[in-house]
C-alpha cells in the first residue's frame, strides 16, 4: 500500500514539472545609440535640475509666481523632447552676471513649458 501511493506521488511529481513552463533566457545587443540617448536624456535633465537649483533662476522664478518646488515637480512630466530644448536653450545661454537675452529667453520657454503648454 505504501509503495503504490509513493509511486502514485512520483508520478504525479513527474507530470507536473514536465507541465510546467520552462523559460529560457534570450540576450540582445543593444545599439550604441539607444543607450547614448538614454544617458544625453538624463544630462539634459540634469543641466535643467541645476538650473532650477540655482538661486538667480529660483528668484526669477518666484519673481514671476512660480515656486522652484513646483518647477521641479512639473520638469519630471515633461517629456525628453521639452527637456532637451530646454537643456539646449540652458547651455547656449552666454555665461555672466549680467542677465541677458538668452536668459530671459530661457527662463520665459521654462515658465511656458510649465504653464501654459497643453
Amino acid at each position: 500500500m505504501k509503495s503504490i501511493t509513493f509511486k502514485l506521488l512520483c508520478r504525479f511529481l513527474i507530470l507536473a514539472m514536465l507541465s510546467l513552463s520552462f523559460q529560457t533566457a534570450s540576450a540582445g545587443i543593444i545599439a550604441t545609440d539607444t543607450v547614448a540617448a538614454a544617458s544625453a536624456v538624463q544630462a539634459d535633465r540634469a543641466v535643467v535640475l541645476a538650473a532650477l537649483s540655482r538661486a538667480d533662476v529660483a528668484n526669477q522664478l518666484q519673481a514671476q509666481g512660480l515656486d522652484p518646488a513646483v518647477a521641479q515637480a512639473r520638469l519630471a512630466t515633461m517629456t525628453d523632447q521639452e527637456v532637451h530644448t530646454l537643456a539646449t536653450g540652458i547651455t547656449a545661454a552666454p555665461a555672466g552676471a549680467d542677465i541677458g537675452l538668452g536668459a530671459i529667453v530661457v527662463i520665459g520657454l521654462l515658465v511656458w513649458f510649465l504653464f501654459y503648454r497643453k
